[in-house]
């Protein structure tokens, strides 16, 4: 067996997942839960926390490309990018809680305080995600063996999804007693102190393989390297449109669930209401889905899988607009098709990013795995945020009046921002990905190329 077909054990796949169940803990409680938070419970306005959730990617766009250029230097005992796990993950902890204090201050404090909180997040985030992604880039030299690590980490990560829908909502009615804004506090605490511990698990049972060649080139030929990577160019645009979706969807569901389909937060099976069964069920499903990613990528090219699941979610989201609103059986049975077809096409996105790695190498002899990951990193932050911001821009233009019933011009808004909006992207995102090249065929020849330009270097 050669090194490049080195097998990682089950401990190893497993810790390395668990690093994105600590990453979904917040992507899914912010995707899900806080534009409603700003709105309904802290009290801004939806425009005004449109514009934050954008104006704020300002900062990203510097932050996430630097930590790739720090994290690509780096050099420890730990390696280029598990030192950060352990770093960083306290801070990750102690600002995803301060998000949820909501401190009363007068509406403009109050907006400023979001817009601080919400930027340390962001910060802390990429100080920690950035190299964490990176990491698979050198946790096997072999294509095949990621594809097999990205299935544990999205299985991983749906999983956090998964307990973030069926238990927020549970939680801060029991936590709070009543009083949202508390029992938003004390779940975040609860799930941000678990990822923490979970940061520390992935750093404790991985390890970097791939040691790439002491870094001496300069940032501007790292970055005009990246630049000429046209395979990687159009992951960043596909993925930015697949997280549009994703975000727009994920932000307007709670909506949807509370004005349109009427949940009042009664429960409807054992302790759960309508909005954590929805949210739960689909979670499960894209768990579920996570785990063909493997068995896809071994009998097809990845980005034909990609664009045939995008084109699946869109459809089953198109069908969100046309359901009626009693329908509950129907909305979670569409509901978890699309989340069923999400699981392998988030999972692939990444096992992609880092071929791009490989491919940019082999074509430069520069290995930038931080840069390619921290700008993807980017690109995805960013369409999280033009995703949750639109229906915040929605909302506001459509007449939306947070707890209070809506008029059918605010429904119709509801339903456009939840089935039309993310379905439009996830279209746009399956053409685009159609002209990728990097193929099964070509990724194997890359390999055997690398490993042995590597050899060649060891023996000199």
């Amino acid at each position: 067996m050669t090194r490049n077909e080195e097998r990682l054990g089950f401990r190893e796949k497993l810790g390395y997942g668990l690093g994105d169940t600590a990453s979904n803990f917040y992507l899914g409680f912010f995707g899900a839960f806080l534009l409603y938070y700003y709105t309904d419970v802290y009290g801004l306005a939806p425009a005004a926390v449109g514009t934050m959730l954008l104006v704020t990617k300002i900062l990203d766009a510097i932050s996430d490309p630097v930590m790739g250029l720090i994290a690509d230097r780096t050099n420890s005992r730990w390696g280029k990018f598990r030192p950060y796990l352990v770093w960083v993950a306290v801070p990750y902890g102690i600002c995803g809680y301060l998000m949820f204090v909501g401190p009363e201050f007068s509406d403009t404090g109050k907006l400023i305080y979001a817009y601080i909180t919400y930027s340390l997040v962001m910060l802390a985030f990429t100080a920690i995600n950035v190299p964490y992604s990176a990491l698979l880039g050198v946790i096997s030299a072999s294509s095949e063996e990621r594809t097999r690590v990205t299935t544990y980490r999205f299985f991983c990560a749906a999983a956090g999804g998964m307990l973030i829908g069926a238990l927020v909502t549970p939680l801060k009615n029991y936590l709070g007693g009543g009083d949202e804004a508390l029992g938003f506090k004390l779940t975040m605490a609860l799930f941000a102190s678990i990822s923490v511990m979970l940061f520390f698990i992935t750093f404790v049972t991985t390890r970097e393989r791939v040691v790439p060649q002491q870094q001496t080139s300069s940032v501007g030929s790292d970055l005009a390297a990246i630049m000429k990577n046209g395979s990687w160019l159009l992951l960043v645009v596909c993925g930015l449109l697949i997280i549009t979706a994703v975000s727009a969807r994920g932000s307007s569901a709670i909506y949807y669930l509370k004005y349109y389909l009427g949940d009042d937060g009664s429960t409807v099976f054992l302790v759960f209401d309508a909005t954590a069964l929805f949210l739960g069920f689909g979670a499960l499903s894209q768990v579920v889905g996570v785990t063909l990613t493997h068995h896809l990528a071994r009998w097809f090219d990845k980005h034909h899988i990609v664009s045939t699941l995008c084109f699946i979610n869109a459809a089953s989201l198109v069908g969100f607009f046309f359901i009626p609103e009693d329908a509950f059986g129907l909305m979670l049975i569409i509901h978890g098709i699309g989340f069923f077809s999400f699981g392998p096409t988030i999972a692939l996105l990444f096992a992609m990013y880092t071929d791009c790695g490989e491919y940019g190498e082999w074509r430069t002899g520069q290995r930038t795995t931080g840069l390619i990951v921290s700008a993807s990193m980017f690109s995805l932050k960013f369409g999280s945020a033009v995703g949750a911001a639109v229906p915040g821009f929605m909302l506001a233009a459509y007449g939306f009046v947070a707890n209070q019933a809506q008029t059918p011009q605010a429904m119709e808004g509801i339903q456009i921002m939840f089935s039309l909006v993310p379905a439009t992207c996830y279209v746009a995102a399956g053409v685009v990905i159609l002209f990728y090249r990097l193929t099964r065929e070509l990724m194997q020849t890359i390999e055997s190329d690398l490993y042995e330009r590597r050899l060649a270097t060891e023996q000199v």
